[in-house]
């Protein structure tokens, strides 16, 4: 299996605070039946002012330290990267990097506030021939009033990542719901850990890959996890790789069960 979403490299960004922690997640990676993992520390303004010559001269590092430590984990680089007036810009000039240089990148949408014009930047980034992969859509506070949205989004070229804890229930029903929901109605491209500690948030992508594969099959969950993310490791164009599988009956009602359940009861 091959995780494109994980922040393994150490004191680098909320991800694996220290060495130990890091050797701790790639060892259970490598447990989990993960053989390629994609280090995509956050790169947010003001937050995480993370580039790709730093990213890389840390991956270098890590990768000493597996082979020191005999962990059979192939690295490759990336970033989980957020919206931002220079987004394009960085990309083009590789101070952002993509998934294993290729044409595809994780695109981390705000996660309490729908951003303004989300349909038009990524318009805009397809447009100059990247993919944006979207990451967990499922875990955003605001999925429930944008849901038409991602569907759009993905009409328009870009691809959908869904966090493997959120299918197997690790972050409770809400993000289960709406990942199993995107999943039976066919919008998904790939699966990921998004794992960022050894103990809160490991890297599990095996239980999520059997979870998919009760809902649409082996073949579909192998490409999840396999093949469709060989593919952008590969840079191979987007129609060449398998396509979406076709939508499954609906799962559940429009509004979802917990909709109201905490509003203030009438006095």
């Amino acid at each position: 299996m091959i995780d494109l979403h994980c922040h393994i490299l150490p004191g680098i960004d909320d991800g694996a605070p220290d060495m130990t922690v890091a050797l701790a997640m790639a060892r259970c990676a490598v447990a989990d039946g993960i053989t390629v993992t994609a280090c995509t520390p956050h790169i947010y303004p003001g937050l995480y002012e993370n580039q790709a010559e730093g990213i890389r001269a840390a991956i270098a590092a890590f990768r000493l330290a597996l082979a020191e430590e005999g962990i059979p984990l192939q690295l490759v680089e990336g970033a989980d990267t957020h919206l931002a007036p220079d987004l394009l810009q960085g990309l083009r000039a590789d101070r952002i990097p993509t998934l294993n240089g290729s044409r595809y990148f994780l695109f981390e949408p705000p996660h309490h506030v729908a951003p303004p014009r989300l349909e038009e930047s990524v318009f805009a980034l397809v447009a100059a021939g990247y993919v944006p992969v979207i990451t967990h859509p499922e875990r955003l506070t605001w999925i429930e009033d944008h849901y038409p949205v991602f569907k759009r989004l993905v009409a328009s070229g870009a691809w959908m990542q869904l966090t493997s804890g959120s299918l197997t229930g690790r972050y409770g029903p809400r993000p289960k719901y709406w990942a199993e929901r995107i999943l039976d109605e066919g919008f998904c491209h790939i699966l990921a850990t998004d794992a960022h500690h050894i103990d809160r948030r490991p890297p599990f992508l095996a239980e999520a890959r059997e979870a998919a594969a009760r809902r649409l099959g082996a073949e579909e969950a192998t490409h999840l996890v396999v093949t469709r993310p060989q593919g952008i490791l590969d840079n191979m164009a987007t129609p060449v790789l398998p396509p979406l599988p076709e939508p499954r009956a609906a799962i559940g009602p429009e509004r979802p069960f917990w909709r109201g359940l905490f509003r203030r009861k009438p006095h």
